[in-house]
């Protein structure tokens, strides 16, 4: 993967995430704002997630309030290095863990 296809794919990963957040209907409160390159999402309750590009290692790195993740593409998903987990599930997880309330993509 080249410069140009790794930040075509993080862009793709981060507006479907921010879309997804628009559309949450549910109760909890999500605040999402995007700087640089790095969003965070803030919860109620203060904790947050925050989500980054790695452009020198072609990866997205995940911070949540269980842990740090790294994930590289591979097979049209970002994968976890670690746990071979998909990105959008191990996000979808962490956010419900952290607000409350069920989330999914």
């Amino acid at each position: 993967m080249n410069d140009s296809e790794f930040h075509q794919l993080a862009d793709q990963l981060m507006q479907r995430i921010e879309e997804q957040l628009d559309n949450y209907d549910g109760d909890a409160d999500i605040d999402c704002e995007t700087n640089g390159g790095v969003m965070t999402l803030t919860f109620e309750n203060g904790s947050k997630i925050i989500i980054n590009r790695q452009e020198p290692f072609h990866q997205i790195w995940l911070a949540t309030k269980s842990g740090g993740y790294h994930f590289g593409y591979q097979e049209n998903r970002w994968i976890c290095d670690r746990s071979g987990n998909d990105f959008l599930s191990m996000l979808e997880q962490s956010i419900t863990e952290q607000s409350g309330e069920s989330f999914q993509f």
